[in-house]
């Protein structure tokens, strides 16, 4: 496995980073973890030299940080990078802070975190101001520093590189995590935000280098353009390649759920290849095509959920941009959609009526939870519509 030396250390992490928000679960109507089946991935990624491993406060409902302090028990604690994140949408004072880090530490089974997080900040420097300076908060995470309880601090970034730079002016960051892949790194300007913790010295971890899984499936003419230009590689290596190339970048992590995954991912990194000139052209073309289908930008994160209305906001987004890759959902094209309806509502109706599209009332609570910055009722209602023609 491929490693990085963090800062001219000789502290070196594994270029390849285990994400704990997409474990396999019991059902695919629960957050509930399948304790066996995702251990097995934690074990077969450890001994294939994964040594950072991410979780959250509310990841899997909050199943996710007691499932890996559980599952990392097993092995010695100086062997692997611990990361974890300070909820910063449900704190609103510093006695909130400091007993969810508090339970944090418990329920991951340590007394440390070598990697600490405050958990997606970057709509504005407003909010970061009122969670974590006016609060304390800040403050707080600072002192648990200095005592040896987080080794590193950061934060994970979901906005404008014009906040990016406020933010890291506050000083005294170890690191930052952003969204960085190949679709991203214009439509969402990760290329600037990269390029910023450059000039800052500052190691970047990457998040959603796959986007969800958006680049697995692709489309078929991407998935056609990337198979002919390196046969027998998955598309998910050309997007974990992608980031990985950039020398600034620490680890990336990638949602593991199955162990095909994690294998092919550990191949990918072992020993890792840089992209070359001519494989990054091919990506732009791949790229290219799949914009052209006018898919919705949503990683399916849950950051939105749970929805008052009951609709499964990231459900209806994935069976839409599946309809678009696999049968198309052209709007100008009337007699295409009309033709080709049946496939289109057999891939939505395989949600439950009760959590399609047509559910929500336009409240808005989803939106301003959005990493991605999409119009969640005003593309829910579309959808709405287009499958209402169709039935």
């Amino acid at each position: 496995m491929e490693t990085r030396a963090y800062r001219g250390t000789d502290d070196r992490v594994s270029l390849l980073g285990f994400g704990a928000m997409r474990l396999p679960r019991v059902s695919p109507d629960t957050q509930e973890i399948d304790f066996e089946r995702a251990r097995e991935l934690i074990d077969c990624a450890y001994t294939h030299g994964v040594n950072y491993f991410d979780t959250a406060y509310r990841y899997h409902d909050g199943d996710s940080e007691p499932f890996l302090g559980r599952a990392l028990a097993e092995y010695p604690r100086e062997s692997y990078h611990l990361a974890s994140k300070m909820p910063t949408w449900l704190v609103h004072s510093l006695d909130e802070g400091k007993r969810i880090f508090a339970d944090q530490l418990e329920r991951c089974r340590t007394d440390y975190f070598d990697f600490y997080l405050c958990h997606s900040v970057g709509k504005s420097v407003e909010e970061f101001t009122d969670v974590y300076e006016k609060t304390g908060l800040l403050d707080h995470l600072r002192a648990q520093k200095a005592a040896g309880a987080i080794r590193r601090l950061g934060f994970s970034f979901h906005g404008t590189p014009e906040v990016l730079r406020e933010l890291i002016a506050r000083g005294g960051w170890d690191f930052v995590q952003i969204q960085l892949n190949y679709l991203d790194w214009e439509l969402l300007d990760a290329a600037q935000q990269y390029r910023i913790l450059e000039e800052n010295g500052l190691p970047c971890i990457v998040m959603e280098p796959v986007r969800g899984g958006n680049l697995v499936s692709l489309c078929p003419e991407a998935v056609e353009i990337l198979r002919a230009a390196r046969p027998g590689a998955s598309t998910a290596s050309w997007a974990i390649r992608f980031a990985a190339s950039l020398p600034n970048v620490l680890t990336v992590l990638s949602g593991m759920s199955t162990l095909e995954q994690v294998r092919d991912n550990v191949e990918t990194m072992s020993p890792f290849e840089p992209l070359s000139d001519s494989e990054r052209e091919t990506l732009d073309r791949a790229r290219r095509a799949y914009f052209a289908l006018g898919t919705i930008p949503c990683t399916g994160c849950r950051y939105c959920m749970d929805c008052p209305s009951g609709v499964d906001i990231p459900g209806v987004f994935a069976a839409y941009n599946r309809c678009a890759a696999e049968v198309g959902l052209d709007p100008s094209d009337g007699r295409a959609l009309r033709e080709n309806a049946k496939a289109i509502r057999a891939i939505y109706d395989a949600l439950p009526e009760e959590r399609r599209a047509g559910r929500c009332v336009g409240c808005g609570r989803c939106v301003s939870h959005c990493p991605q910055g999409i119009a969640i009722p005003q593309r829910l209602g579309e959808i709405a519509a287009l499958m209402k023609i169709l039935e």
